[in-house]
């Protein structure tokens, strides 16, 4: 990801500066209100999509049914989940991008070209990402798979610092019940990798 700055500034500024961001918000049908959960002593970091219209109202990152899925997969409950200090989130966009004629339009490209540099700098704690879903997939692997569902059966591929997931959007119910291997053989591999960062 690009870094547009070479300065080193203190987190809460940068920070400041991310929720204060209106660089695509003429694009936005709601406006801006970027969704970011970061600090630097975290040891996981989430990369998804981008916020719903629910995460928008709230404020709140996967404060929806996919997050109960994906707290559901990690073994983990909201109160780690929602601690800054041991769990980062940081989406490929940071604001609601619309909604498009099969759901949510993609993530709109200017936060990760824009923030995601500074912020991974920030974060030198990090042992585990999850990528989750397409979008952040092919921002970070080094190799570009055909689908979805090839990328995430190499999930063994890019231990131990990335894991890709599928989205664990409800949308989702179908590739989930015909990729049975994914709960099956993915998800307690998963728990395991996040229960062997301490969180607590």
């Amino acid at each position: 990801m690009e870094n547009n700055s070479s300065t080193i500034i203190p987190l809460t500024d940068l920070l400041a500066e991310v929720r204060a961001c209106t660089v695509c918000e003429e694009s936005l049908p709601l406006g801006a209100r970027p969704v970011v959960q970061i600090s630097s002593t975290a040891k996981l970091l989430i990369i998804g999509q981008a916020p719903g219209t629910k995460v928008h109202a709230t404020g709140v990152p996967w404060n929806d049914p996919s997050g109960d899925r994906l707290r559901d997969w990690l073994a983990m409950g909201r109160d780690v989940f929602y601690d800054p200090s041991q769990v980062a989130i940081m989406p490929m966009g940071f604001c609601y991008p619309g909604k498009g004629r099969g759901g949510d339009l993609p993530p709109r490209p200017e936060c990760a070209e824009h923030w995601h540099g500074r912020l991974l700098a920030s974060m030198p704690n990090v042992r585990l990402t999850l990528l989750v879903g397409r979008y952040a997939q092919q921002a970070y692997l080094p190799e570009k798979f055909s689908t979805l569902t090839e990328c995430v059966k190499q999930w063994a591929r890019y231990a131990p610092l990335f894991m890709p997931l599928v989205h664990p959007s409800p949308r989702n119910r179908r590739w989930l019940s015909n990729n049975a291997w994914f709960e099956k053989e993915v998800v307690p591999v998963l728990r395991e990798r996040v229960a062997a960062l301490g969180l607590s």
